[in-house]
């Protein structure tokens, strides 16, 4: 095969370089590590949702075998750091002090109050059932409703549950019209559509619970930890500890998978850090499942209060959203700011004149929240898909109608919406009829209507879903502008070595992505080089001192555009020694398929004879220094926005309120795509998060803030056999804001899919009378929806308070 005929990597299906140790379990895992005279932690947590601790005896636990030592807050004093807060959504927000181990109060159930110090884990665990705290039960906020209206306080030093107050309106901005003047007009001579829908509260319930390991013998700290985000553990540990960042390494094994739940500075950390500082050896903590789901942080958990403006044919001419969002019981890293992510998406794809967003954010003594899967976009989509599935109904058209009477047409990207931003590409024109040709969907209609016509007592519903998200967080500048604590950028580096293999260094790690698979087809079609000659480097922060880690879809629109403009830096570096090595101007050469060659000749040198070369530096350029490698930041202009359109066929027995999924199709166009074999299992990964949300998830707290959905008995997770067959494709509008065109996708499916399938439930049930069911979407709940008419186990609670600029802020 010639250069000219080497197989494009890129676009590729290339199974995972990375599986062939996972799937083996030929790899390491934090919790496998073991270092010579390891100690084990067993954390000792409150029951209790809110109360006093009026006294710890340590003393039974001191006495169990091969236990070391036992400690508590008050024994570590200011030494064991603060939990922070990186997003502080505004000025005056209202934000709890958190420490990893609080000595007076705790604030929810599983709140860690001592730590145990073991030759083992098993004997750890053990001694923490002995120590005995005695606590005085103070009343607990936890009805998010009730709490915004401080009924109960979360925090009584506070004197209010209500952190931060955030609006953002398009007539304020200069980006569109007055929200108030077009639901006015529509109340004369419109529509108004208004809503109240229900955002549960999620567990993200990763494959491998979190772990640390701290090793303080050497010259550096080193932590092991399964987390999303190294070089933001070693930040926050540098910056409240004293500890130089030269003296701290943070290493991100193999982890198994985060989904948001690992992007976190946690109490763990912070107590297993303090711990090892003070004993001077290394120790370990690794969660139980009970533990991980109790006190590793929650996702969504809002109330979405919704008003649609639109003309009598069904042209939207305003939108107002008004949310409680719940934070739990602490203002997590950067859980405050996760419904300010989803104000610019309340929109979508849609062309709306006038936008009003409010959000009050609600303190409780339930597990603090932060980002899953999405983090702001799902909820946003969800509302708006459902609220235009009512429009339809409404005007009496068919919802894709209805939709495609108000999205942004191919023809007006770039296009900027009326929260400002630019989305630079998309056709959901395309995406749409592929999807309705895969679907079949004319055909399932006509289904649907015999159906209904004959009294069947399963009955046909059909769910709609067109999104976007935006993604490739994020350009520093707009989160700077948004009061976020760091950057957005990503670094690379690229390292020839003397035999002319390639060493890639990343600050994006990986947990589960197949960020080794995807970065080498990138680097392997940039500089010629064999897929099997690239190693990618990441999770170590002495490795890969810089980054920003992973997590908002940004490891390949930002991370690999790092690599790419680091890889064209190794050519460029490459070009004056080939010249020089082939007697040739440098404007004479050119590279392709990793060779250089003189123009108009068979003259040429490989790039890998050109690095052995280097290594040698026998014949160099005078003042040429004898090296390829190079680094790159790419910091992203705008962020990027993939776009889909999801169908979802539900069967709904109506006397059994039972569910099947009988057809899921979904076309979404993402860019350019590297790897189809990892988009698709991108993709069915997010399909089936978002689809459990529809279906089966939900965090459920008792009277007393305990949480009864605490194991994996009561939370239910689908396997492979509660799901179906995905019928998935792709449309492709490159994205304009990086050069590979690429866009994000490991959130997409979940954006989407939610809103399908209870679009979907809705439907087939509206004839008789129910036009919402509250997720998770049950038997139960769809059975007594049928019965009553009404919202098969949607609240009945008071309305949502009355929202008064800066109330509470």
């Amino acid at each position: 095969m010639t250069a000219t005929e080497v197989e494009n990597e890129i676009g590729r299906d290339r199974r995972r370089k990375e599986d062939q140790r996972l799937i083996t379990g030929r790899t390491r895992w934090t919790d496998n590590i073991v270092l010579p005279g390891m100690l084990h932690l067993a954390m000792v947590r409150s029951p209790f949702a809110h109360a006093t601790i009026t006294s710890i005896d340590t003393s039974a636990a001191k006495a169990a075998p091969n236990v070391v030592t036992v400690l508590t807050g008050a024994d570590f004093g200011e030494e064991l750091g603060v939990c922070i807060n990186a997003w502080p959504i505004t000025p005056d927000q209202v934000t709890p002090g958190h420490s990893p181990m609080p000595s007076d109060r705790v604030a929810f159930a599983g709140e860690i109050v001592a730590v145990v110090v073991a030759r083992s884990a098993a004997e750890a665990r053990d001694a923490a059932e002995l120590v005995d705290v005695e606590y005085d039960e103070l009343p607990a906020a936890l009805d998010l409703k009730k709490a915004a209206a401080d009924e109960v306080i979360a925090h009584p030093d506070l004197g209010t549950n209500k952190s931060a107050y955030w609006v953002f309106d398009s007539a304020e901005a200069g980006t569109g019209g007055n929200v108030e003047d077009a639901i006015a007009k529509a109340r004369t001579d419109g529509i108004v559509i208004e809503r109240e829908y229900r955002q549960q509260r999620l567990i993200p319930a990763f494959m491998e619970p979190r772990s640390v390991v701290v090793d303080p013998t050497g010259e550096q700290y080193v932590m092991y930890s399964a987390t999303q985000i190294p070089h933001i553990v070693r930040f926050a540990l540098a910056a409240t500890t004293g500890v130089p960042e030269s003296k701290i390494r943070v290493i991100a094994p193999d982890v198994g998978g985060g989904f948001g739940g690992k992007l976190q500075v946690t109490p763990e950390e912070w107590i297993a850090w303090a711990v090892g500082r003070r004993i001077g050896k290394p120790v370990k903590y690794t969660e139980t499942r009970s533990e991980s789901l109790v006190s590793g942080h929650h996702g969504r958990d809002q109330w979405q209060k919704l008003t649609l403006a639109a003309e009598k044919d069904g042209t939207v001419t305003g939108f107002k959203v008004e949310l409680l969002a719940d934070l739990g019981a602490y203002v997590a890293i950067v859980g405050g700011g996760v419904p300010v992510l989803g104000a610019f998406m309340f929109n979508s794809i849609y062309k709306f004149p006038a936008y009003h967003f409010a959000v009050q954010t609600v303190l409780t003594n339930k597990t603090w929240t932060d980002a899953y899967r999405g983090a702001g976009r799902p909820e946003a989509t969800y509302a708006i898909e459902r609220i235009m599935d009512e429009l339809a109904v409404e005007v009496g058209v068919d919802p894709l109608v209805i939709r495609e009477k108000n999205w942004i047409k191919h023809e007006e990207f770039p296009f900027t919406t009326v929260c400002g931003l630019e989305y630079d590409s998309g056709n959901y024109e395309a995406a749409t009829e592929k999807a309705k040709e895969m679907f079949g969907y004319d055909a399932l209609r006509a289904e649907q209507q015999q159906r209904r016509e004959a009294g069947d007592p399963v009955q046909l519903g059909i769910g709609i879903s067109t999104f976007t998200e935006m993604c490739g967080l994020a350009p520093s500048r707009v989160l700077g502008s948004l009061d976020y604590g760091a950057g957005g950028w990503e670094h690379a580096a690229v390292r020839m070595t003397p035999l002319g293999k390639v060493e890639v260094v990343t600050g994006a790690s990986a947990h589960g992505q197949g960020h080794e698979t995807a970065f080498s087809q990138i680097v392997a079609d940039r500089l010629g080089v064999p897929f099997e000659d690239v190693e990618v480097l990441h999770g170590d922060t002495q490795v890969a001192p810089r980054g920003l880690d992973t997590y908002g879809s940004r490891s390949l629109v930002v991370g690999g555009e790092a690599i790419v403009r680091a890889a064209d830096k190794v050519v460029e570096k490459a070009k004056p020694i080939a010249a020089h090595l082939l007697e040739a101007s440098v404007d004479d050469l050119e590279f392709s398929a990793g060779r250089f060659s003189v123009r108009g000749t068979d003259q040429g040198l490989g790039i890998a004879e050109i690095a052995t070369a280097v290594f040698t530096a026998h014949n160099l350029p005078d003042g040429v220094e004898p090296t390829l490698d190079s680094d790159a930041a790419f910091d992203p202009t705008s962020f990027s926005f993939p776009h889909g359109t999801h169908l979802c066929a539900m069967e709904v027995d109506t006397e059994t309120g039972a569910l099947n999924m009988r057809k899921y199709v979904c076309v979404d166009d993402i860019g350019t795509i590297i790897n189809p074999l990892i988009v698709a299992g991108q993709v069915h990964g997010g399909l089936v998060q978002g689809i459990a949300q529809a279906l089966w998830e939900e965090a459920v707290y008792d009277d007393s803030g305990t949480l009864v959905s605490g194991s994996f008995v009561d939370y239910l997770l689908p396997t492979a056999a509660d799901t179906i067959t995905f019928d998935i494709d792709h449309t492709t509008s490159p994205s304009t804001t990086n050069s590979l065109g690429t866009k994000g996708v490991g959130e997409a499916g979940t954006i989407a899919s939610t809103p399908a399938v209870v679009n979907a439930v809705v439907d087939a049930v509206r004839q008789f009378g129910v036009n919402d069911i509250q997720m998770p979407c049950t038997p139960e709940r769809v059975w007594r929806a049928i019965q009553t008419g009404g919202k098969g186990g949607a609240t009945t609670e008071a309305a949502m308070p009355h929202f008064d600029e800066g109330e509470g802020s």
